[in-house]
């Protein structure tokens, strides 16, 4: 018998949250390119529209659905008339840049219902499902680097991630024995439209190269291998894992010296 491909995602229902744009739609990508029936989830349906269309137009599965994660009744309402989901992947996320002290409860909770509670109950019914169905499935976050260390000027988005990272172990230890892998992935320096003004600043770029080994931003794309191979065949046995992609910034750091 052929290995099985440890990338490939046909017959697999996938649900990307927060697909419209960056991120989640070069995941929704991936999934549907690896052969996946993947349905787009968010809030703006004239994007999602267009972006499936265009995935269909290439003999693709995909189809669009109107979701808003700060919104507890329309997470309810999505997850009930979902069809059987085996990929769950959460990107739906926002952030707000200012110092500790002068943030506002509204702020905090804006932050809190987008980026955690209600990927929380939307994670908790699509996992029941799988669970009731007996036949597994692949859960995935999206974190960020403040899932594993600390940033300034980030902290309310940086309680959000790290619960996140957290959950993603919790779930794996509690869901296992459903065959249920849950990991999280940790994006380091990705452009895109919601941090493309901060990497407008040149010194940002000269920190940059010093900060990791591959002194260049990421992109979206760089993201989605993982998450497809975190969705299929190839990942059955890693379950628990915060995984960083983010140039070696976690890891590793430049310096001018040269050897003579």
């Amino acid at each position: 018998m052929s290995a099985q491909n440890p990338f490939s995602l046909s017959g697999r229902t996938a649900l990307v949250v927060g697909a419209s744009r960056g991120i989640g739609l070069a995941i929704a990508r991936g999934m549907a390119e690896a052969g996946a029936r993947t349905i787009l989830a968010a809030r703006s349906m004239h994007a999602l529209n267009s972006e499936a269309e265009a995935l269909r137009s290439r003999g693709l599965l995909a189809e669009a659905l109107e979701m808003d994660v700060s919104d507890m009744e329309s997470v309810r309402a999505v997850a009930e008339q979902l069809p059987a989901v085996d990929i769950l992947a959460n990107i739906a996320g926002m952030n707000i840049r200012k110092p500790f002290e002068n943030f506002t409860a509204a702020e905090y909770d804006l932050l809190l219902r987008t980026n955690l509670e209600g990927l929380v109950w939307l994670t908790q019914k699509v996992g029941s499902a799988m669970i009731a169905r007996k036949s597994g499935g692949k859960i995935i976050f999206i974190g960020s680097l403040t899932s594993v260390l600390g940033l300034p000027y980030v902290s309310i988005y940086g309680i959000t991630k790290s619960a996140l990272a957290g959950l993603t172990r919790l779930l794996a230890a509690e869901w296992g024995r459903h065959d249920i892998q849950v990991n999280c992935i940790a994006p380091g320096m990705i452009l895109t439209d919601l941090n493309r003004a901060v990497w407008e600043r040149p010194e940002m770029h000269a920190w940059l190269t010093g900060a990791q080994s591959l002194p260049r931003m990421g992109r979206p794309e760089d993201l989605a291998p993982l998450a497809v191979f975190l969705s299929g065949p190839g990942s059955d046995y890693i379950t628990g894992q915060t995984i960083a992609v983010d140039g070696g910034f976690t890891t590793t750091a430049r310096w001018p010296f040269e050897p003579a």
